[in-house]
């Protein structure tokens, strides 16, 4: 069996699956805590692998990513204790990635984004555009033959709800939700809010839609190229709802990469021992 840890800015994801079918045996969250140890990682995945009936001895391989340098070597030592592993660390020296980062600087592109733009490519072909509706909301531009171009980091929505209600004293805390129709109204939802509270749904709500229809179109627009738009994170789907501008939404995409970023080097491994 493989575990996946995705660490992310907000959560971190640990995953289980099958080695010959690669069905996912369980999925599971915590939030990312740099100071959480090694040993605090182990009582609760363990736990969580006992309740689902699954044998830690059976896994056999890991491979992790991590957005968050501080999470990395309590990681690295949960892997190597408690599971006898040495794990596939995307970014490390002698990983292999399989795509081209055609970058000024390729060593600060996010493990994130790379194994998003490898599960892309991977499922959905290319030229395309993956947005990760994350921590930080993120374009990031895959080329017909899997180089990755580059893309852009924009605020997420949960930051900017955040700073909204912290800077602004009269502003209440909302929920991330589409703004509701008016009593009696069945047309499209409204843009101008009739209160406080729906004036500040429809600036998140359709100013997110905006940037992600104008940032898509001008992407287009620079490549020339007429690209798919691959939706990832939690409020992808939210969002896909609202615009043509998002053409397939895939929750799984950075655990499928990071599974194909295992198969690679394992294969690569192979080889070298032949």
């Amino acid at each position: 069996m493989l575990l996946v840890i995705d660490c992310g800015n907000t959560n971190t994801v640990f995953a289980v699956y099958e080695d010959q079918s690669g069905a996912a045996l369980g999925v599971w969250r915590t939030a990312t805590a740099p100071g959480r140890t090694a040993d605090e990682y182990a009582v609760w995945l363990i736990q969580l692998l006992a309740l689902n009936e699954i044998d830690r001895k059976q896994i056999g391989s890991i491979v992790l990513a991590t957005v968050v340098p501080a999470t990395l070597f309590n990681l690295k030592t949960l892997c190597r204790k408690h599971f006898r592993i040495d794990p596939v660390v995307v970014g490390a020296p002698g990983v292999e990635l399989g795509l081209e980062v055609r970058l000024d600087r390729p060593e600060e592109v996010g493990a994130d984004r790379l194994v998003n733009a490898i599960a892309a490519h991977k499922i959905y072909g290319g030229p395309l555009i993956v947005v990760d509706f994350g921590t930080a909301t993120t374009f990031d531009v895959v080329e017909s033959d899997g180089g990755y171009a580059g893309g852009i980091i924009a605020p997420g929505i949960n930051l900017s709800l955040d700073a909204l209600y912290m800077a602004a004293a009269q502003l209440p805390k909302i929920a991330i939700q589409p703004p509701e129709k008016r009593l009696g109204d069945n047309s499209t939802m409204p843009v101008i809010g009739k209160n406080t509270r729906q004036a500040m749904h429809s600036g998140i709500f359709w100013g997110y839609v905006s940037m992600i229809e104008g940032l898509v179109a001008r992407i287009r627009a620079e490549t020339g190229s007429p690209m798919t738009v691959i939706g990832t994170g939690g409020l992808a789907a939210l969002f896909s709802d609202w615009t043509s501008a998002i053409d397939v939404v895939d929750d799984d995409l950075t655990l499928a990469g990071l599974r194909y970023v295992h198969q690679m080097n394992a294969l690569s491994n192979e080889k070298r021992t032949v």
